[in-house]
């Protein structure tokens, strides 16, 4: 694959293993566990820990299940 056909994946991993990292701090091994508790989409989280596109307003209610700010999130990625 090309650099230029998926110019964002790196960064959409980055974000992805932060995401997966939040989780695991909060005592949840499975993704799915957390999507369940969280009302979630199972399907959708497990996509969004896979580094696979995240629309904004999943990332904004993820955030807001952790408690943390857009600004909070990105700081030092």
């Amino acid at each position: 694959m090309e650099k230029t056909e998926k110019p964002f994946d790196d960064k959409l991993i980055i974000i992805a293993e932060k995401i997966k990292t939040l989780r695991k701090e909060k005592g949840f091994t499975s993704h799915e566990t957390f999507a369940f508790e969280h009302e979630l989409n199972r399907v959708q989280y497990w996509r969004v820990e896979a580094g696979k596109n995240i629309t904004l307003r999943t990332l904004l209610r993820i955030l807001e299940i952790h408690d943390l700010t857009l600004d909070e999130f990105f700081r030092g990625l």
